[in-house]
Order: C-alpha cells, then sequence, then structure tokens
C-alpha cells in the first residue's frame, strides 16, 4: 500500500517516506460505506488539533490512552474496547474499506447519524506516524501493531513502520513502562523486528510468544496465516 518516498513533513525524520502507503480503497464503496464514511465517520474522527490533548477529546482525563496502528477490519479494536471500557483508544487506519469494515459493526443500516457510538473509541483515518509526532510527551500506555504489511523486499524496508529511523518518535509518545506489541507472521518481517529491536536502546524486549497471549484477540489476518500454514510471533516491548 505505502506510496513512493516524498519530503517528510515535521516531526518525522529526514529521508523517511511521508506515507506508508499508496492507495486508500480497494474495492468502489457502496451507497451504505459511503454513508459510513461521510457521516459516521466525522462523528469519531480525533482531529489533528485534539492530538494536543487527546485524554480531552474523550472526555476521560486521566485514562489510560492506547493506539492501534493500522486496525484492518477493526476486530482487534472492538474487542478492546469492549474489554477495557475505561481506556481512551485510538484506532488509526488509512484503508477506507477497513474504516468501513468497522464502523459498519458499530451503526445500523439507516442510523449512520443517529446511532450510539463507543465513548472511549476514536479513529484516526491517517498515517499513524502524524499522529505520534502530534502526541503530547509519553502520552500512550499502550501502542499495537498488529500483522503490518511486511514490505519484503529490501528496497521496501524503508516503508516498514519497525524502523531505526520512526524508533525515536515511538519512544517519545510512548511513557516509561509503556507496552509497545507487536505481531507479525511474515518471516522477513520477524527478523527484521528481531534485529531492529535488538539495537533500540530505548526498549526492553519482556516477552516473545509463537501462540498468541491471553489479552491479545484475535484477527482476521492472524486466522488467515494459521490457515495457510504459517506461525505468527507475538512481541511485547516496553519504554525503558
Amino acid at each position: 500500500m505505502p506510496a513512493e518516498a516524498g519530503a517528510a513533513r515535521p516531526g518525522l525524520a529526514e529521508g523517511v517516506p511521508d506515507r506508508l502507503y499508496g492507495r486508500r480503497r480497494g474495492h468502489p464503496l457502496r451507497p451504505r460505506q459511503q454513508r459510513l464514511l461521510d457521516i459516521t465517520l466525522p462523528r469519531l474522527r480525533l482531529t489533528a488539533e485534539q492530538a494536543g490533548d487527546p485524554r480531552a477529546a474523550f472526555g476521560m482525563p486521566g485514562a489510560p490512552l492506547w493506539l492501534e496502528v493500522g486496525f484492518g477490519g477493526g476486530e482487534h479494536a472492538l474487542d478492546q474496547i469492549a474489554a477495557h471500557p475505561e481506556v481512551a483508544y485510538i484506532a488509526s487506519e488509512v484503508f477506507e474499506n477497513g474504516l468501513c469494515s468497522l464502523l459498519s459493526r458499530l451503526v445500523a443500516e439507516g442510523e449512520e447519524a443517529t446511532g450510539a457510538l463507543p465513548r472511549n473509541l476514536r479513529l484516526w483515518p491517517r498515517d499513524a506516524r502524524h499522529l505520534l509526532a502530534a502526541l503530547p510527551d509519553a502520552a500512550l500506555d499502550r501502542l499495537f501493531l498488529l500483522f503490518p504489511d511486511p514490505w519484503p523486499k529490501a528496497r521496501h524496508a524503508k516503508r516498514r513502520f519497525v524502523h531505526p529511523a520512526l524508533l525515536p518518535l515511538v519512544a517519545r509518545a510512548l511513557r516509561p513502562g509503556g507496552e509497545w506489541r507487536i505481531a507479525s507472521d511474515d518471516p522477513t518481517y520477524q527478523l527484521w523486528v528481531e534485529e531492529v529491536m535488538a539495537g533500540a536502546a530505548d526498549f526492553a524486549l519482556l516477552s516473545r510468544n509463537t501462540a498468541r497471549p491471553p489479552g491479545w484477540p484475535g484477527t482476521r489476518y492472524e486466522a488467515k496465516a494459521l490457515r495457510e500454514g504459517r506461525t505468527p510471533i507475538y512481541w511485547v516491548f516496553a519504554r525503558r
């Protein structure tokens, strides 16, 4: 999905691609999906202005703040907000079909403008790295990166979210002791995570598992990997 490299925006390291995605849409949107994007998404969107004080956008001062980068179909995010109503949860995704998948689970047909929405969920339909750059220092208690696009070719390594140039951005936004949970089923990406994080002075490895640990809701990408015989790895890193 990522596009070709462009000039980095403020808050991103020099030489880092401006975007890690290319297309924002797969199949043409149906009328219901377009209504979800036009009407329901604005009701949940976290704005750039709100990113400077994200808990105020939820009306949940003092709440733990969690961020999921690239939520795909939204299964993990929806399970987490249901299991942890005390947590302010930001779910980031640029792919419109993924946004529609999550939104369609929240409101019924015809209730796009009026259906009740979770208090503890906000959506960031943009590049998550720009949200990380806008958040206050040590704002996040937990960060999720689950089954990201591996970009397996060496020349595409710069487009991976786990990247030495992006680690300072993540470290600044995650509080000391906060968790960064990563999962991947791709062997190339698994090796990449091991190598990059081994040299990450700001992060300590808490756990590494090949079976999904308790408290990790499943995703469609994990299910596909298991059906096709791939073994995911689940890491938990702590901000030092």
